[in-house]
């Protein structure tokens, strides 16, 4: 799923393209993406593009009312009408040439601009993303879970934030009502450079390893913005995935940690799979693995040694899963 290095950098793309542009039509692909009824998706034909924000994982898209045209004076109409997409998990977009045919397998839809068309394209079968169209600043924010730009929130908010309920890491960072933007690729990488467990529970952590996650989350997304920002130069981006070679530990199961070489771990829930180094980031212990744990019981290896000894046939180490 885009988290908010991709949005951010989807966002810079539009704004070099659409910002000032009039929306032209919105043709849809799919009947199914589009999740609301009033205001009718027609309403944004033919009105400006004067606004682009991010809400969370979020894209929404500011119009102005036809003939406002930015107007200082009518600033609250101005930017009235809102086109919010959520493109979930596969949902991707696309710059092409104006009025490109959309795609019949991929293609959710079209907006069409005079020098170009914004194509959403979704992989798979299962198709998540949504278009709302909303009107006014109260219906917009309805679509934004509330959590804190981690970016700019400063280190008491950060604290206050993370602490106000017992959580473990993983699943605070990943949760829109307390952090905006961060999901499960961007959640292993600050915990990896912060050196801390998924599984340790916030109500756990002192004041030097709260200093380190705050530090590590600003510190991974901000890299992460300028590399995959820089890797464009000035082109649309096309090739937005959760899974980048220069990733630590994200999507690496099995490989060496580029810190400490040991292999990197994970816990698989579901469709979701955490990954970290657990020489790293838990003192050496394997943490239990959903489907494993249950197959292995008390056999499940506690720490990398056991875990090595399993995988090679050895006997089990002792005291560990012995």
């Amino acid at each position: 799923m885009p988290e908010l290095p991709d949005i951010t950098i989807y966002l810079e793309g539009l704004e070099a393209r659409v910002v000032g542009c009039t929306l032209e039509r919105v043709r849809l692909g799919s009947p199914f993406l589009l999740r609301s009824v009033d205001p009718p998706l027609a309403d944004a034909h033919g009105r400006e593009v004067v606004a682009l924000r991010r809400l969370g994982k979020r894209i929404a898209i500011g119009l102005a009312r036809p003939g406002a045209r930015g107007d200082p004076q009518d600033t609250r109409d101005a930017q009235e009408l809102w086109l919010v997409l959520h493109l979930m998990i596969a949902g991707r977009l696309r710059w092409r040439d104006p009025g490109v045919k959309i795609p019949r397998r991929l293609g959710l839809a079209a907006f069409d601009f005079a020098d170009g068309s914004l194509l959403l394209t979704e992989a798979g079968t299962k198709k998540r993303a949504s278009l709302h169209v909303v009107q006014g600043a109260e219906a917009l924010a309805r679509h934004d879970p509330g959590g804190i730009d981690p970016l700019t929130a400063d280190p008491a908010v950060f604290r206050e934030t993370l602490t106000a309920r017992n959580h473990t890491l993983k699943r605070a960072l990943t949760d829109p009502r307390l952090f905006s933007g961060i999901g499960n690729a961007y959640s292993d990488e600050i915990l990896h450079t912060a050196k801390l467990s998924p599984i340790k529970w916030t109500s756990r952590l002192d004041d030097e390893e709260i200093g380190r996650l705050y530090e590590a989350t600003r510190g991974t997304l901000e890299r992460w913005t300028c590399r995959l920002r820089d890797r464009l130069a000035g082109k649309f981006p096309e090739k937005v995935t959760a899974f980048h070679a220069e990733m630590a530990v994200h999507g690496k199961y099995g490989r060496p940690c580029p810190d400490c070489a040991a292999p990197v771990q994970r816990i698989r829930y579901a469709d979701n799979e955490t990954n970290y180094c657990a020489a790293c980031q838990t003192g050496g212990k394997v943490l239990a693995d959903r489907a494993l744990s249950r197959l292995l019981g008390k056999d499940w290896p506690r720490s990398l040694e056991a875990l090595e000894a399993l995988r090679s046939g050895g006997p089990p180490v002792s005291g560990e899963g012995a």
